[in-house]
């Protein structure tokens, strides 16, 4: 399996990008040769999309997905998933029993090769803050995240502020437990500042300014390189992509960008994000000088 021992941002892809494709056009193996042809080594999956009969894929299942790993030279970089606390019509989980389904997710991202978690918890308000008992949740499954070497990441995504009330309690809890098995995967639909016209746009959302960011790298494990539109000259419209990577960069970070396409183009016929992916990352290949 690859190991990439470079300093600096590396390159990956999350396969939620293939969303229009996948089980269609694509299957599992063409999407890691798109991510092997376009230079890329990192890997996200959504383990109840990209994984066979899951949470119990068999073993046959779990040899392909390491011959596929050797054979397009790629590493499982973050497993996604939910902490479905609703999966009851009537009531929330328990803490217990919302552990116990963390702790499944756990040792299957661990026997999959993967070292952080996108753990996404339900939410209670529009702004994404997660369910009340969400600290208790974390700290019932820390002994074993922490045994197994693994880290589990909340996803701050628009209409986050990097400054708010929740970003604050995370960092805190990461100080006050002193875990390295809890951090932050940042999207960066926080920093966009362009729309097409007639779109969506989350009410009251302020966009965060790149240096944002620079408080929070050390507690930072992974980052989804979210993108909407890549112009002709391998240009970024809506998200200042130079002066983020610029950052990350200067100031030591070494985790991984994953790509993460949002095109609602990419769920019509016949269209090929595999190409809008490689515009993508021959731009963040520039701005790095990878």
């Amino acid at each position: 399996m690859y190991q990439d021992t470079r300093k600096g941002p590396k390159r990956g892809v999350s396969l939620y990008s293939y969303s229009g494709e996948f089980g269609f056009e694509k299957n599992l193996e063409d999407c890691f040769e798109d991510i092997y042809d376009m230079g890329a080594h990192g890997i996200e999956i959504l383990a109840n999309t990209h994984i066979e009969n899951y949470p119990y894929p068999t073993d046959a299942w779990v040899d392909n997905w390491f011959r596929l790993l050797d054979k397009y030279d790629l590493v499982p970089v973050e497993y996604g998933h939910w902490v479905d606390s609703r999966v009851l019509q009537d009531r929330y989980l328990t803490t217990e029993e919302a552990a116990e389904f963390l702790e499944r997710d756990l040792r299957l991202a661990h026997r999959l090769g993967f070292r952080i978690l996108r753990t996404k918890m339900p939410v209670i308000t529009d702004t994404l803050e997660p369910v009340e008992n969400w600290k208790d949740i974390i700290r019932a499954v820390l002994p074993l995240a922490e045994r197994l070497g693994l880290t589990m990441c909340p996803e701050i995504h628009i209409p986050t502020n990097l400054n708010s009330k929740m970003v604050r309690e995370y960092v805190d809890f990461i100080k006050e437990t002193g875990t390295t098995s809890f951090a932050l995967n940042i999207d960066f639909s926080v920093f966009r500042t362009g729309y097409a016209e007639g779109e969506f746009r989350s009410p009251g959302f302020v966009e965060n300014k790149p240096e944002d960011i620079i408080p929070l790298l050390p507690y930072v494990a992974c980052c989804h390189a979210k993108f909407f539109h890549v112009n002709d000259e391998f240009e970024e419209t809506m998200v200042p992509y130079k002066e983020i990577l610029h950052i990350l960069a200067e100031h030591g970070w070494n985790g991984y960008l994953l790509s993460e396409y949002e095109g609602a183009d990419k769920y019509e016929p016949g269209y090929c994000v595999g190409d809008t992916l490689r515009r993508h990352h021959i731009m963040m290949k520039r701005i790095l000088g990878d």
